[in-house]
């Protein structure tokens, strides 16, 4: 008997043990509280056209609310907006500025100003969201109405040629259900919606809209630790081009992505209360040879991308 009750209290302090070192990490929004967050980057892209290298630097300013309006059991219902959206874009000594701030105008003909007059009007709707528990976005409800609103008038779009196409793509992209997905689940889907303990690990698998390109992304992610109220947590990424990805389309020209593969590194610190990013900060890397090809041509084109990325709750 005393054998027994020994081998209950060892049971049960191992598990009290256990239980220190766990801890849930799922999304746990309390209902109508705004939570607010900055994310900012800075990306070289290197190409290189007939042996001569071509870059382009850009950098990001992002603010986004996130506000959950209702829930059930399996998922809840989250207001998104895009509060501003600022794109600094120098290609070759040449800066361009895209910010929601600003009304823009889409008929101009600078690109920039079209560009911003769409950011604007996304800044200015609100998104309503599905989400599960993991912080995965498993539908846009509003999708099509607000693809509708944002897409009004650019047929009255007055670029010409080359750039025409260009921009009338990238705003398409821009858009597109995965693309908002994909900006949305930058600040959510980090997390295994299960309890887990110091040293354990899960993996993530996305598909996702980068610059027209469709791409795969498996993240591993490792639990180093909990203190109090934060888990830290360390991630890293595989990206390649989804399979059968389709091309992008700019000028006439159609640009295949098949080669492209890259690795990002990431370290979070996550809110163990709500499970949202308290901060992120990431490095990437990816490179290989888009195919272009167009009437009368075929050729190889060699890129270099690298970039950092930082995201941290706003109080």
């Amino acid at each position: 008997m005393k054998k027994i009750l020994l081998l209950c209290i060892i049971a049960l302090f191992c598990m009290s043990i256990m239980a220190q070192n766990g801890v849930i990490l799922k999304l746990n929004l309390e209902k109508n509280k705004v939570y607010r967050f900055s994310s900012a980057s800075e990306q070289t892209v290197s190409q290189t056209i007939n042996g001569n290298q071509q870059t382009t630097e850009t950098k990001t300013n992002n603010t986004v609310s996130i506000k959950m309006v209702d829930a059930t059991t399996d998922f809840m219902i989250a207001e998104v907006r895009f509060d501003s959206i600022v794109y600094n874009n120098n290609a070759m000594g040449k800066t361009t500025i895209v910010s929601s701030v600003s009304e823009g105008n889409i008929k101009s003909s600078e690109a920039s100003d079209v560009l911003s007059s769409i950011m604007n009007r996304l800044s200015k709707n609100a998104l309503y969201i599905k989400l599960d528990f993991t912080g995965k976005v498993l539908e846009i409800i509003n999708s099509k109405m607000l693809s509708d609103v944002i897409m009004k008038d650019t047929s009255s779009i007055t670029l010409t040629g080359p750039m025409a196409s260009g921009v009338k793509a990238q705003i398409k992209n821009m858009v597109s259900d995965n693309a908002l997905k994909t900006m949305v689940e930058v600040f959510t889907y980090n997390l295994p919606g299960k309890q887990v303990t110091k040293g354990e690990n899960w993996k993530i698998t996305l598909n996702t809209n980068s610059g027209g390109m469709s791409l795969n992304i498996i993240t591993n992610y490792h639990l180093n630790g909990v203190s109090g109220n934060t888990a830290d947590i360390t991630a890293e990424s595989n990206i390649k081009a989804a399979q059968n990805a389709a091309p992008m389309e700019a000028g006439g020209a159609k640009i295949t992505y098949d080669d492209l593969n890259g690795l990002s590194k990431s370290s979070m610190v996550i809110d163990t209360r709500t499970g949202l990013v308290v901060e992120n900060k990431a490095k990437t890397h990816i490179s290989g040879n888009l195919g272009i090809t167009g009437p009368g041509y075929s050729m190889q084109m060699p890129m270099d991308i690298s970039g950092e990325s930082r995201v941290i709750a706003l109080q």
